[in-house]
C-alpha cells in the first residue's frame, strides 16, 4: 500500500520524503508538524542547528535580492519614480512635450494615481493627479491640484478603469469630455487616452490632444500604447525594489515573504525586457513611418547589421546593442514634423538644419532612456566616415566604434536598396559595387568584406 501510494503521490507523507532533501522544513510547516516536532522530536542542538539554516538561506534570497535590485534600481532602469519634491516632477514635463513632438499633437498630459503622486499633496479625493504637461506655465501647475475623482463621468477616468485606449475624433460630439481651463482644454477637438499600466495594474494615462480634428496613425497609437506599458511596468519594478530594500534591512522577515518578493521581481524584470524590446521595435517602425519608407528599413538595417555582427564573430550582448542601435540609427527624425519629410521643392536653411540635426535630437531622447544608454555611442558616430570626413567629430578609421562603422555600411545598404518618395531602389548589385568602391573611404573595409560575404 505505501508503495502503491509513494508512486502515485497520493500519500502526505510519502510526498514529504521526497521533498525532504531538498527543503524539509518547508514541507514539515506545509503540513502544520512544525509545532509538534520542535517541542516533542527535535533535541536542542538540531533545533540550533536548523535555526541556523534558516537563517543562512534567508540570507542568500537576501543576497540574491540585493544583487537584482542593484542592477534594476532607479538609476538602472527608466526612472519615473522616488519624487519627494514639485521640483523634480520636471521630468514628466520633458516626457510630455517629447511625446507631443513624436506624436505631431498639439498637447500632452500625463496623470498619476495618488499612490505614484508623493511630494505634490494631491487631494484625497482624487483618482488621478496631473504630473506632467507639455504646456509651459507661467505659474505653478501643480498648486492648482488637477485631476480626476472616482465619480468623474469622464474619458480620462474611462480609460483609467477600462485599461483600455480612447480615441476620440471630435469631443464636440460627446457629452463626457469636460475641458479643463488651466490645460486650454477648451480648444481640443480631437483626443486620445492611454492607461499607464503593468497587466492588470493601472497606475495612471496619458491624454494626447490636437485643436483640429484629426486621427492619430496606428503606428504612433501603437507606440503611446507601449510606452504606457513601458512606464506601467518600469514604475512596479521601482516600487518592489523600494519594498524589497526595507524586506532586507528586516531581521524578523520569514523566508516565505522574500521567497514571493523574489518571484515578483523576476517576473516584473521579465516583463520589463519584453516592453523595452516592443518600445525599441514600435519606435523603429514610427520612425520609418515619418521619415516615408515604404519598406521596414530600420528593421532591415537592423537586422543586417545582426548579421554582419555575427560574421565578423561579435559577441551576443555586442550584437544586440547593435541591433538596437540600428532599429533606432534614425530616431532623431521621430522628434521633427512629418511636412518636413513631405515637402516639395526646395527646403529652407531652417528645414535643412532640423534634417542635419537629427542624430543629435536622437541621443538626446535616448539619454532620457537609461536602459538603451550603451547603444548611444553607436548611434551618435554612425555618420563618420572611414577617412576622418564624417560628422559629427570627425574621427577616422578605428577611432569610431565598432558598432559605428557596421550600422553605417547597413544603414547605406539598405537604403539604397529601398524605394523612397522620391526615386526607386537600386539593384543590390549596383549598391554592393558602390559600397565596395568607397571601402576605405567612407566604410570600413573589414566590414565592407563581410557584407559581401553575408550577401553571396
Amino acid at each position: 500500500m505505501a508503495d502503491r501510494e509513494e508512486d502515485t503521490g497520493a500519500s502526505l507523507f510519502g510526498r514529504s520524503l521526497d521533498l525532504m532533501e531538498d527543503d524539509p522544513l518547508e514541507e514539515i510547516f506545509a503540513l502544520n508538524m512544525g509545532d509538534f516536532i520542535s517541542e516533542y522530536l527535535i533535541s536542542e542542538d538540531l533545533a540550533n542547528k536548523i535555526g541556523k539554516d534558516v537563517r543562512s538561506k534567508a540570507e542568500r534570497i537576501k543576497s540574491q535580492l540585493s544583487e537584482l535590485i542593484s542592477i534594476y534600481s532607479l538609476d538602472n532602469t527608466l526612472c519615473v519614480l522616488g519624487f519627494s519634491s514639485k521640483d523634480e516632477y520636471v521630468v514628466y514635463n520633458s516626457i510630455a512635450k517629447t511625446l507631443m513632438q513624436i506624436l505631431d499633437v498639439d498637447a500632452c498630459h500625463i496623470y498619476l494615481t495618488r499612490e505614484f503622486t508623493k511630494g505634490l499633496n494631491i487631494e484625497e479625493n482624487k483618482l488621478l493627479g496631473l504630473v506632467g504637461s507639455s504646456i509651459d506655465f507661467d505659474e505653478d501647475i501643480y498648486a492648482k491640484k488637477l485631476g480626476y475623482t472616482e465619480e468623474d463621468k469622464s474619458i480620462v477616468v474611462n480609460a483609467f478603469k477600462t485599461l483600455e485606449t480612447i480615441q476620440i475624433k471630435d469631443v464636440s460630439k460627446i457629452d463626457s469630455f469636460i475641458p479643463k481651463y488651466e490645460l486650454r482644454e477648451f480648444d481640443v477637438r480631437s483626443l486620445a487616452v492611454v492607461p499607464i499600466h503593468n497587466n492588470a495594474h493601472v497606475v495612471g494615462v496619458i491624454v494626447i490632444e490636437t485643436y483640429k480634428e484629426k486621427t492619430i496613425k496606428k503606428v504612433y497609437m501603437q507606440l503611446l500604447e507601449t510606452i504606457g506599458r513601458l512606464f506601467g511596468t518600469s514604475m512596479h519594478l521601482q516600487k518592489a525594489i523600494e519594498e524589497t530594500e526595507n524586506l532586507i534591512k528586516d531581521d524578523s522577515i520569514f523566508e516565505k515573504e522574500l521567497q514571493y518578493k523574489r518571484a515578483e521581481l523576476t517576473a516584473l524584470i521579465g516583463d520589463l525586457g519584453s516592453q523595452q524590446q516592443a518600445f525599441v521595435e514600435k519606435l523603429a517602425k514610427a520612425v520609418d513611418d515619418k521619415g516615408q519608407y515604404k519598406v521596414a528599413h530600420s528593421q532591415n538595417t537592423a537586422e543586417l547589421s545582426k548579421k554582419l555582427c555575427k560574421q565578423l564573430g561579435l559577441n551576443e550582448k555586442t550584437t544586440d546593442l547593435v541591433y538596437y542601435a540600428g532599429l533606432l540609427q534614425n530616431i532623431g527624425k521621430i522628434t521633427l514634423p512629418e511636412s518636413l519629410f513631405t515637402k516639395q521643392g526646395k527646403l529652407s536653411k531652417e528645414d535643412w538644419e532640423k534634417l542635419q540635426n537629427h542624430p543629435n535630437v536622437g541621443v538626446n531622447l535616448l539619454m532620457n532612456i537609461n536602459f538603451l544608454s550603451e547603444v548611444i555611442p553607436y548611434i551618435h558616430y554612425h555618420k563618420e566616415r572611414w577617412d576622418g570626413g564624417g560628422e559629427p567629430e570627425g574621427l577616422k578609421g578605428k577611432s569610431i566604434p565598432f558598432g559605428s562603422r557596421i550600422i553605417a555600411v547597413a544603414d547605406a545598404y539598405t537604403a539604397m536598396t529601398s524605394d523612397r518618395s522620391y526615386r526607386e531602389a537600386m539593384t543590390k548589385d549596383k549598391a554592393l559595387s558602390i559600397i565596395q568602391e568607397e571601402s576605405g573611404i567612407k566604410w570600413d573595409p573589414d566590414v565592407v568584406k563581410a557584407l559581401v560575404e553575408v550577401l553571396k
